[in-house]
């Protein structure tokens, strides 16, 4: 059913496809010749049993579908089936345990030559069958993915890459450009359509409407919800089940695809306690002289079959859980726009920009990292069961004490829990103060130049900061604490487990057999015990991100009726209000009451009032922009709004002028000219192709409402509402601007116009005129019944007369410097790209954070690092010595003293973990606050000109979701790494020491693994840079958004915006996606490494098992089925991008230092001589 609703193309037979259906019909065909065989044996008086009969039939049956299925997913373009992926490994998985059975009934008994034939052919087929639906058939006929030159993997391997292995052929390519050269967009994959916005954000926006639908509407007021959604994180709600569940909106979104990885998860799990049997086996092996050697050889080869089985498996699994948080971050992110395009007015107070791109960025990101590893929330309780199953198996009831031990630290590990989600709250709230500072800095960094008052609210900033960093440092004491307990909880139990062991019978002895086996699943033990509180950690920060995304998604909107659209014809007016009350928000008292009016087609009306008396407030009314209380509103026709405060896009000013509408050069050249921006043009260095910076930054303010009202008049409207776009202009070109464009002979003249202004010359030609008094239309007419009447309307012809006056001249002197004053910095428009240059992180980034954290604090973290492991080695070498001592009168004499020193030193390690988390973290935290103030101190002494040439959205990213990196996941894989580092050293060191032969194969796997990583981290990065780059234009076209909501939706665009928005999320993901393919191509071929140095560990200890002793051989394997984490120092390169984007505003030119200007002065001083001389500057033009 989901094939044919689904259909693909048709794909042409071929050599893959013939194979496969060969292969199928050959199993077919083996089937029936063994039911073929049955009804011989029948014939010939034989007993034979109903299964060699119905099984064979079912089986024949079986195949004989798959055969056909195969056929018809060609025939619906189905490159590579999922579902027969997972049939014939199933049916695979199954004809193994009856391969093993044959086998063992092979040794003891006679048995059938043909049955065992016809089944060894089976079975082979099934295994050929398997790595045929592995590969992809080739693309469709008609598919849009043939156009595509770089088409991503999911469409080479339609079921998702079935193992990464087979991701060679397409993640190769790419990391060999980027080895050769920088990476360039064009080098990489298109997004997968199941990816991208327009696929993924209207599933979750689905799933939330049913949600907010399912909750019974609430009597009281809707906008008690709008308040600091960081006070709502703290104060529980009372009533809990009248609030609409995001968490269930998403599961019921994601959980389809996420469910996948919960059965690689599984069998992962299931795989990772192989290994520490066939361990048991070896040393078995190793004990008994008597055993064949074959067996040492099958127990080695098995061992590297599992080993890398479970890589792939485990890569695998994070591959869809990637995939996973790649979708939800574009979901959510889609949701969050097209929710601020829709919020009421009252709901936009709580929820400032700072906080809604927190919610894009940190928020987001949260949910991203936790659904990696959400899987542990089930799978860490399994993986402890089942090594507590094993470690029963193997020292009895002693186990017991070390279960108690892990009880006795869950009560501890749910109290810092709590107190993190304490932290988390309070600093997501200083945060957002942050940001929401620097977002108002960065938008009236002018006015801040201006007056000097940069340093001023540096400290603000700093003091911000400092508060943010104290529940940062209070979050470390409490990390400490949770890795010092988890850290040192495998070693806790293993010690409480051996000591009840050896101390409850003197009979019990602790050979190799039982310690080292032990030991290994004490190893697996710690992964689980180390992730959990991890979890735990992520999913406390999580549920922050979700309660503050619940309530901005449950923010009160816009009211979609409460403007009326009748269509054309009907009634002569075009606008008519009745009894009409509006507020800005429910809970205050009404801004405009008693409004009745009556607006007749083809009319211009000039409303005119004192500020503050409700004219903006009136045009918002008409709008829909303010909440109606009472009476009706109706707007005939499409509408276009020209705001007080000109709104310009950052694009080309024809952009800004055509406004998204089909291109009429002839209407185009009429409009410019009307609006006077023909002069302007010839100004601008490439004319109306003129890039425009952020907010309008090289325009003048008159320029800018010029091109503004050029928008309204381009896109042909019918309701032109005009919100004194004429106050920001020369008088001469006002009245160019009313004579062409507004009055009865201009371009508007048959529409609708609703003209806001102060200026009385306009007043006269008005059809109408309203007078507008605290909220209310006092007085409608003619200018001159208006002006009969002596009434408020006089009073102000009478206030504003002399303003008028007095104002013109000002305006023409300044006219022309404005001009001059506006344009030079356009050149600037070269790129929004920042850099994108460099193959190699250079090592002075990393001697940067180094000198940030402080040279002797690092010492002592390095010091605590390898105290820390060399204790580690020390305790597990003694327990080997221990293993080996001898047994007299079945007991093993020295136990206590070598109980006593094993438990020293773990309590020694407990210091030593203790010591290096704190100083990791306190050393992070000093380079956060070092990297911060630096980064602030060079943005803020920046000449204007870097502001007009940088997109406020990059530097908001900044200090948004870079510094968050450098707060919060540096320090984490920093001590991941080093942990990582020395475990490696360490295991290599106890593997030559025990089987000094792989010291031949250590040095050559040495050579490949850093070849491997070279190659892996020359792509990584800058596949970083570019989804860096990438993720400013994100931010910068949300903040441009909100800044222009009321126009985009006057205009109708919400949808192009919203398009627009996704295409950027999509560009940002097309630079992300192929960073989780490459960091998965890295894991697969470093765990390869690890599994060779495993395989020949166990190799060499079988080879020389007649010098080695169990002890140290059980020492040797256990401590190389650790190797395999390798990884770490590439996430490391990969995530100090974040301390070079941060210092690279270090390198931008700086202003002229205080003293410089001082000096000017005192010089300009003593020229002016104290004589009350006047400098006048002459056509100058100037900087900051």
């Amino acid at each position: 059913m989901y094939m044919r609703s689904h259909n693909r193309g048709y794909i042409c037979m071929s050599h893959l496809n013939k194979a496969k259906t060969a292969v199928g019909f050959l199993l077919w065909i083996i089937c029936w010749l063994d039911v073929f065989y049955s009804f011989w044996e029948r014939s010939h008086s034989r007993n034979v049993a109903a299964v060699h009969l119905v099984s064979p039939t079912l089986l024949g049956l079986t195949m004989l579908l798959a055969t056909l299925m195969v056929q018809y997913e060609r025939m619906k373009g189905v490159q590579s089936s999922g579902i027969m992926l997972i049939f014939w490994l199933l049916a695979l998985l199954c004809a193994s345990v009856t391969f093993r059975s044959k086998i063992l009934q092979a040794q003891d008994q006679a048995v059938s030559g043909w049955r065992y034939t016809t089944f060894y052919v089976y079975y082979a087929l099934l295994l050929l069958a398997l790595v045929l639906s592995c590969l992809s058939d080739q693309m469709p006929l008609f598919s849009q993915a043939v156009k595509d030159p770089v088409r991503p993997p999911h469409t080479v391997f339609s079921f998702g890459c079935a193992t990464d292995i087979f991701l060679w052929s397409v993640s190769f390519r790419m990391m060999l450009t980027g080895y050769k050269r920088p990476l360039e967009e064009k080098d990489l994959w298109s997004l997968n359509p199941e990816d991208r916005s327009h696929c993924v954000v209207p599933q979750l926006l689905r799933r939330w409407t049913a949600e907010c639908h399912k909750q019974p509407p609430h009597g009281e007021n809707k906008e008690v919800r709008a308040v600091e959604e960081s006070e709502i994180l703290i104060v529980k709600s009372p009533k809990k089940s009248g609030e609409p569940s995001l968490l269930w909106a998403l599961c019921l979104t994601f959980a389809p695809h996420f469910l996948v990885s919960c059965l690689y998860k599984l069998i992962q799990d299931i795989l990772m306690f192989v290994g520490p049997e066939i361990l048991r086996l070896l040393i078995l092996f190793v004990n008994d002289p008597d055993a064949p050697s074959w067996q040492g050889y099958f127990y080695a080869a098995l061992l590297f079959v599992c080993t890398c089985v479970q890589s792939l498996i485990l890569q695998r699994y994070f591959h869809v859980c990637f995939v996973s948080g790649m979708r939800l971050r574009t979901a959510v992110i889609g949701a969050i726009y097209r929710k601020a395009l829709v919020i009421s007015s009252a709901a936009r107070r709580s929820s400032t920009v700072g906080e809604i791109v927190n919610l894009m960025s940190v928020d987001a990101q949260r949910f991203m990292d936790l659904v990696t590893y959400i899987n542990m929330i089930w799978s860490a309780p399994l993986q402890v069961v089942l090594a507590l199953y094993f470690l029963w198996e193997n020292l009895g009831p002693s186990v017991l004490a070390g279960v108690a031990v892990m009880v006795l630290m869950v009560p501890i590990n749910a109290v810092i829990a709590m107190k993190t989600k304490t932290y988390q709250v309070a600093q997501m709230k200083n945060k957002d103060s942050r940001i929401k500072l620097m977002n108002e800095m960065l938008n009236g960094i002018k006015v801040l130049k201006l007056y000097a008052w940069e340093m001023a609210f540096k400290e603000k900033v700093s003091q911000i900061r400092e508060n943010e960093l104290k529940v940062l440092k209070k979050a470390a004491y409490l990390g400490a604490v949770s890795t010092f307990t988890w850290v040192c909880a495998p070693f806790l139990v293993a010690l409480s487990t051996f000591s009840v062991y050896v101390l409850i019978d003197d009979q019990n002895v602790l050979d190799a057999e039982k310690a080292f086996v032990s030991l290994a699943l004490f190893n697996i033990l710690r992964f689980p015990l180390n992730m959990l509180p991890m979890v735990i950690s992520s999913m406390v920060q999580a549920s922050v991100s979700l309660k503050r995304l619940r309530v901005f998604l449950s923010h009160e909107e816009l009211q979609e009726d409460s403007v009326e659209r009748p269509t054309a014809g009907g009634s002569p007016y075009s606008i008519s209000i009745e009894d009409g009350v509006f507020s800005w928000s429910r809970s205050e008292s009404p801004t405009l009451k008693r409004l009745n009016v009556r607006i007749p087609e083809g009319s211009l009306v000039a409303v005119v009032g004192h500020v503050g008396s409700g004219k903006s407030s009136l045009l918002s009314a008409l709008l829909g922009e303010m909440d109606k209380m009472e009476g009706s509103v109706s707007v005939k026709g499409s509408v276009a709004y020209v705001p007080q405060q000109a709104w310009i896009l950052n694009a080309t000013l024809k952009n800004n002028i055509v406004f998204g509408q089909k291109r009429k050069e002839a209407w185009y050249h009429r409009v410019v000219e009307a609006c006077a921006l023909h002069q302007d043009l010839e100004i601008l260095p490439a004319g109306d192709e003129t890039e425009i910076g952020e907010k309008g930054v090289n325009l003048s303010g008159g320029q800018k409402q010029r091109v503004s009202l050029a928008r309204a008049v381009y896109c042909d409207r019918s309701v032109y509402l005009l919100d004194d776009p004429l106050s920001a202009v020369d008088a001469h070109v006002g009245k160019h601007i009313f004579d062409y464009v507004i009055g009865p002979q201009g371009l508007l003249k048959d529409k609708t116009r609703i003209l806001v202004t102060h200026g009385l010359s306009y007043l006269p030609q008005a059809h109408l005129v309203l007078v507008m008094v605290d909220g209310e239309i006092t007085e409608v007419g003619s200018y001159q019944q208006l002006k009969e009447k002596e009434g408020a309307f006089a009073e102000f012809l009478r206030m504003y007369a002399a303003n008028e006056q007095s104002e013109e001249t000002g305006k023409n002197h300044g006219r022309y410097l404005a001009w001059n004053d506006h344009f030079f910095c356009v050149q600037m428009m070269q790129s929004n790209a920042l850099w994108e240059d460099g193959l190699l992180v250079k090592l002075s980034v990393f001697f940067s954070y180094l000198k940030a954290i402080g040279v002797l604090l690092s010492i002592i973290s390095l010091l605590f690092f390898l105290s820390h492991n060399l204790l580690s080695l020390f305790a597990n070498y003694w327990l080997s010595l221990w293993t080996d001592d001898p047994v007299v009168n079945g007991t093993q004499p020295n136990r206590l003293m070598r109980l006593g020193v094993y438990g020293a030193l773990g309590v020694s390690q407990g210091v030593a973990v203790c010591g290096y988390s704190l100083s990791v973290s306190i050393g992070g935290i000093l380079a956060s606050r070092f990297l911060h103030q630096s980064m602030l101190f060079d943005v803020l002494r920046s000449p204007m000109s870097f502001f007009e040439r940088t997109p406020s959205g990059n530097l908001v990213n900044r200090f948004a979701k870079e510094m968050d990196t450098i707060d919060s996941v540096i320090p984490m894989i920093l001590k991941m790494f080093m942990g990582s580092l020395f475990n490696v050293v360490g295991s290599c060191i106890i593997i030559l020491v025990a089987t000094p032969m792989v010291a031949l194969i250590i040095p050559f796997l040495g050579v490949l693994y850093f070849f491997v990583q070279r190659f892996y981290v020359a792509s990584s990065r800058q596949l970083k840079r570019l989804e860096s780059v990438s993720r400013s234009p994100i931010y910068t076209h949300f903040s441009e958004t909100l800044l222009g909501t009321s126009v985009i939706r006057a205009f109708g665009e919400q949808e192009r915006f919203i398009h627009e928005s996704d295409q950027r999320v999509d560009h940002n993901q097309k630079a992300y996606y192929p960073g989780i393919v490459a960091n998965r191509w890295l894991a697969v071929r470093l765990e390869f490494v690890g599994n060779c140095i495993v395989s020949f560990a166990a190799l060499f200890a079988v080879l020389a098992r007649e010098s080695l002793s169990p002890g140290i051989m059980g020492l040797s394997i256990s401590y190389a089925l650790q190797v395999c984490t390798l990884l770490m120092s590439s996430d490391v390169e990969t995530n100090i991008v974040a301390v070079e984007r941060v210092k690279e505003y270090s390198d931008t030119e700086k202003e002229v230092h205080k003293p410089k200007v001082e000096v000017f002065f005192k010089m300009l001083q003593s020229w002016v001589g104290g004589r009350g001389s006047c400098i006048s500057c002459i056509n100058m033009r100037a900087t900051f």
